[in-house]
């Protein structure tokens, strides 16, 4: 029995001793409402800026779409072709000549007695010679080419 009376003991100090002023003092602290409707302010501002952030990048994707998907207009009026740059003649082909002019009248110029004679001389190996001086500066030319 005494043990049934200290059990009923314990429970009545257990039950008495209850904190039940927290309860009451928060629906009663003005200050406490004050802090809690701040929170809830501050909670519904975070929640709009964050649907703000999100109008802000959707509205930048449809301008960068936009922008992508921009008209382009066509002119068909014909635009002149540009020239064609016309091909000159090779360094080979340029030194043959000069060497066949300048072989021909040293030909001439040389054999006094048949100028003819010295002329078609000098001319096929003063041809050969600057046709052959031409084709080493053309190949010397698309080595610098190929180079670049």
């Amino acid at each position: 029995m005494k043990k049934i009376a200290a059990l009923l003991t314990a429970t009545v100090l257990i039950v008495s001793c209850k904190n039940t002023g927290n309860e009451a003092g928060v629906a009663g602290d003005p200050q406490q409402a004050t802090i809690d409707s701040l929170k809830m302010e501050m909670e519904q501002q975070k929640a709009e800026m964050a649907k703000q952030r999100t109008i802000d990048s959707m509205n930048a994707v449809a301008a960068a779409r936009a922008e992508r998907q921009r008209p382009v207009i066509v002119n068909n009026t014909p635009a002149s072709a540009p020239e064609e740059k016309r091909k000159g003649w090779s360094g080979a082909a340029k030194g043959a000549v000069i060497g066949a002019g300048v072989g021909a009248v040293s030909g001439a110029l040389i054999d006094k007695d048949k100028p003819g004679r010295g002329a078609v001389i000098g001319g096929l190996a003063g041809g050969g010679l600057g046709a052959g001086t031409g084709a080493v500066i053309d190949s010397e030319k698309k080595k610098k080419e190929a180079q670049k």
